[in-house]
């Protein structure tokens, strides 16, 4: 739904400057009319299907997205790897790490 609203809000748009850009004096004096107006409107209208349809991709992580796995299992040694990079304060005694709220955590 939000994808149609900013494909329709994106052909208005396109619609609106191509009609401002006519100017004033193209309608006085003569009447005639050889379907302009239909053609800049059919014009504007794909126009802003195709700006629309960009804006909005279907899927942003083509190539499968990333994924999250967390932290690995504690006592093993891709853990101890991760936990004394990411704490400084990191006991491998102990997995406790000293937090800025000046208590020990259990490195997760």
């Amino acid at each position: 739904m939000k994808r149609t609203w900013k494909t329709l809000a994106a052909a208005g748009l396109i619609v609106a400057v191509g009609a401002a850009a006519v100017p004033a004096s193209a309608n006085a004096g003569w009447n005639h009319n050889n379907g302009a107006a239909a053609a800049a409107g059919f014009i504007g209208l794909a126009a802003g299907a195709i700006i629309g349809s960009t804006m909005a991709q279907a899927n942003p992580y083509p190539y499968g997205g990333t994924y999250y796995y967390g932290p690995p299992a504690p006592w093993s040694p891709a853990w101890y790897s991760y936990c004394s990079a990411k704490y400084n304060s990191f006991n491998p005694n102990t997995g406790y790490f000293y937090g800025y709220d000046g208590r020990y955590h259990f490195c997760r």
